[in-house]
């Protein structure tokens, strides 16, 4: 039950209303837009909300249980506020969204009617459509540890306790040439053995894709050339003089955690869990099956 504010509770009971939809939102990286179904720029709280901008949104669709609420927004890719290098570069991925019934006459009376995030994104050649989800979206999201034979700690994480500033963890660099869309190479990491930032993260210092992270896949060396291959293909070209910085990767096993970072008292995994062949594994004479712990 929303309690209305005394200034909109009296437009109501007026029976003839000036009534419009405001969206907020607010991405990841902090830039805020404001959208309205009113046909005249709207402001309130620092936002101007644009009108006729390519963003409209479906029914609201809400349950009284537990089940996560619904609500589909649909952009035009031409529109200069959303356009689809963005949405290709996740900078829309889990944005917050605030949706305000609003008295367009007197934005003052207003009233927030739900929060929510921005969820899956379908992209066509001209349009977007976004699924706006409730906060209860947040009670599906698994807590707590998976018991696994892997490492479960993000490298250099309050659990992990890896110094990942350390010079060994650690490198800068430059794109000397982009040999694919995901692939190029740089003549600045002769001091490191090749995989050492396999599983890593490559931060763009430089160029169009400055700001932006993206996980190392392959590192490997040919001389006095390092040739590195992203997971994914950037959004923006990779070119010639584009600077990064490197931060060394980790696959999670205990003898890379003894070998490559010498943390094995802080590693968080099972190394000693039973496989799938101990649970399929039957008795027979002599195989060991005596009874006591494996």
């Amino acid at each position: 039950m929303k309690t209305l504010p005394p200034g909109l509770q009296d437009h109501l009971d007026s029976g003839m209303t000036t009534l419009a939809w405001c969206w907020r939102l607010t991405r990841s990286d902090g830039v805020r837009f404001g959208f309205t179904d009113h046909d005249l720029p709207l402001e309130f709280e620092e936002t101007v909300f644009e009108p006729e901008s390519g963003f409209s949104t479906s029914e609201i669709r809400a349950g009284s249980d537990l089940a996560v609420d619904a609500q589909e927004a649909e952009g035009v890719l031409s529109s200069d506020r959303i356009t689809e290098t963005d949405i290709l570069d996740g900078r829309w991925d889990n944005a917050s969204v605030e949706l305000w019934r609003v008295n367009w006459v007197a934005p003052e009376q207003r009233v927030l009617m739900r929060r929510g995030a921005i969820g899956d994104i379908r992209r066509g050649r001209v349009a977007f459509v976004a699924e706006m989800r409730s906060l209860a979206h947040r009670l599906s999201q698994q807590v707590g540890r998976s018991y696994q034979a892997s490492c479960d700690a993000a490298l250099g994480d309050a659990r992990c306790r890896v110094n990942l500033t350390a010079a060994a963890f650690t490198a800068t660099g430059s794109v000397a040439a982009a040999l694919r869309a995901r692939v190029f190479t740089t003549s600045a990491m002769q001091a490191y053995q090749p995989r050492w930032f396999a599983a890593g993260v490559l931060l763009w210092t430089s160029g169009a894709n400055s700001g932006r992270k993206a996980e190392i896949m392959r590192h490997d060396v040919d001389g006095p050339t390092a040739i590195l291959t992203l997971m994914e293909e950037p959004v923006r070209a990779i070119t010639s003089g584009d600077t990064f910085t490197l931060t060394a990767g980790c696959d999670k096993r205990i003898e890379t955690c003894a070998a490559k970072f010498s943390n094995v008292v802080n590693f968080r995994g099972f190394p000693d869990i039973p496989g799938p062949d101990t649970v399929l594994r039957y008795a027979t004479q002599g195989s060991g099956h005596t009874g006591r712990v494996l």
